[in-house]
């Protein structure tokens, strides 16, 4: 009887807790705010580009009940907030560290600068707030106080900017819009930012002009340009007929051209040239007479006939001796090996921005024969 009488009293006692629990209901305050303390030494310098992080504090939000709460960190230049940027990364814990150079970024955004040279080089005041909240759907949003960082000292953060190292043409002759098709053009040696290529730019199947335009990507990504906002032929010495065609670069004269595309950086912005030359191939060194450097037109290849389309060679005056086979266009303010290329195994192969090119010798009278579309050729 006594277990019995135990196990009764049990029983009971569960039954009496469960009911309690249910009784107590979990309620969800929203605190109008909340503590972000401020740090210890705030009076000091923060100079942004030596050091690696800066300490808060803050007191968890009184949302009625002990829950994680996740803080990030949002900055501004003014007190009231007005622009303001979050920094990247939440926190879970009342102390924790934010990086420097993610606060250095992100005053790049609200001072909206692009020049290095306007950025300050003075400390300024920083306005730091905290916002609180308990899970991905924003339950719980809260707004810590203000607090101000009297003498924040940062720098010019964002990478600086490089030439791009690849660009390609695309339009209804070369690759007909798509970028799978799209030329890669060839990176001229010694200066970055400039490529050239070799196109049939004659008409199209159905007699349309050609069109072209440029990015340095193979996508349509926004930054592809063509006639607007480029400087077109203002150093070339043929005359394409270029016109605005919908944003493209139109042809009107049809033909076969040296394409050249110089990149130039100002500020955080690209500016791009767009240039014509006549479609000039010419042997160099032994196979040229001796001649390096030549532009005669003794030892200049011969230029297809545009009936005969894009997938036509370009075919070399006879080699006038044997010894290695050397060829190149020559643009303004180039030296000739800047532009330099050969056939190895049949195929077209630039000097681009490498090192010097193996040899490859030829007999007298042999020719080379250059594909500049399909980057094929031979030597016979």
């Amino acid at each position: 009887m006594k277990k019995i009488y135990i196990i009764f009293l049990l029983l009971a006692s569960l039954g009496m807790l469960w009911s309690c629990q249910e009784d107590e209901q979990v309620v969800l305050k929203h605190p109008d705010s909340f503590v972000l303390n401020v740090p210890k030494y705030a009076s000091g310098i923060y100079d942004l580009k030596n050091m690696e992080t800066i300490e808060f504090t803050t007191s968890q939000p009184d949302y009625g009940f002990t829950a994680v709460a996740n803080y990030s960190v949002e900055i501004s230049l003014t007190e009231d907030f007005a622009k303001s940027d979050t920094l990247p990364g939440t926190y879970t814990s009342a102390k924790f560290n934010v990086q420097a150079a993610d606060i250095a970024l992100a005053l790049m955004g609200l001072y909206g600068i692009v020049d290095e040279n306007e950025f300050p080089t003075e400390p300024f005041p920083l306005y730091v707030r905290l916002i609180s909240v308990l899970n991905s759907n924003n339950d719980g949003a809260v707004k810590s106080n203000v607090i101000m960082l009297p003498r924040v000292k940062s720098y010019f953060a964002l990478d600086p900017m490089v030439m791009p190292e690849e660009m390609y043409i695309i339009g209804n002759v070369a690759g007909n819009w798509s970028w799978d098709g799209a030329t890669t053009m060839i990176p001229i040696w010694g200066t970055p930012g400039k490529f050239w290529s070799i196109q049939y730019l004659g008409q199209t199947g159905d007699g349309a002009n050609a069109e072209i335009k440029f990015n340095t990507v193979k996508e349509w990504d926004g930054n592809e340009f063509g006639f607007s906002g480029t400087a077109i032929n203002e150093s070339g010495t043929a005359d394409p007929g270029a016109s605005d065609s919908g944003g493209n670069i139109g042809i009107g004269n049809p033909g076969w051209y040296i394409v050249v595309v110089t990149t130039t950086i100002n500020g955080r912005e690209y500016e791009y040239a767009v240039d014509f030359f006549p479609p000039h191939v010419h042997l160099q060194g032994p196979t040229a007479g001796g001649n390096w450097d030549t532009t005669d037109e003794i030892y200049r290849f011969a230029i297809p006939d545009l009936s005969l389309g894009a997938d036509a060679d370009f075919v070399s005056p006879p080699f006038t001796n044997d010894g290695e086979i050397r060829a190149s266009i020559k643009l303004p303010g180039q030296e000739w090996w800047h532009t330099e290329f050969l056939v190895f195994d049949g195929v077209f192969v630039p000097r681009g921005t490498g090192d010097d090119q193996e040899r490859v010798s030829g007999k007298a009278g042999q020719r080379l024969y250059i594909n500049f579309t399909e980057f094929t050729g031979k030597i016979q």
